[in-house]
């Protein structure tokens, strides 16, 4: 196992894999995210300076749970996503749904297993066609 520090409050703590912070501030971390699921839920018309006022919580961190999906606004709400591929408008994520579309099968088509190659046939050799030596 591997022994690290918590970025954000310094304790020592055994890492087991994701974001370098220990189960303490990680705890912490998913109130606050309830508290703002909740917040936004109740206030949709809510910005993100609102909500992060509001909340404690950086601005930072609710665009990281955007980009992340964990949280969706609203259609009515005055924040404005932007698909980072096309420009077209999104209440969640970095991509719309026709890019993240395009984008998965772009990617499975690269892996794809290339088809077997059609083996032509190897024409027979006669004696004329065969390398001669003289002695």
């Amino acid at each position: 196992m591997e022994v690290r520090n918590c970025k954000l409050c310094g304790r020592m703590f055994n890492y087991l894999g994701g974001p370098s912070i220990c189960p303490i501030c990680k705890e912490s971390a998913e109130k606050k995210f309830n508290q703002v699921k909740e917040y936004i839920r109740e206030n949709p018309r809510a910005s993100i300076s609102q909500i992060s006022e509001e909340n404690e919580v950086s601005i930072q961190q609710l665009q990281q749970w955007v980009r992340e999906e964990r949280l969706e606004f609203s259609k009515d709400s005055p924040v404005a996503l932007t698909c980072e591929k096309c420009g077209e408008s999104i209440r969640t994520g970095r991509f719309c749904e026709k890019c993240k579309n395009n984008m998965a099968s772009e990617i499975s088509s690269a892996f794809k297993k290339p088809e077997a190659a059609v083996e032509t046939p190897k024409k027979a050799l006669h004696d004329s066609d065969k390398m001669r030596f003289k002695r």
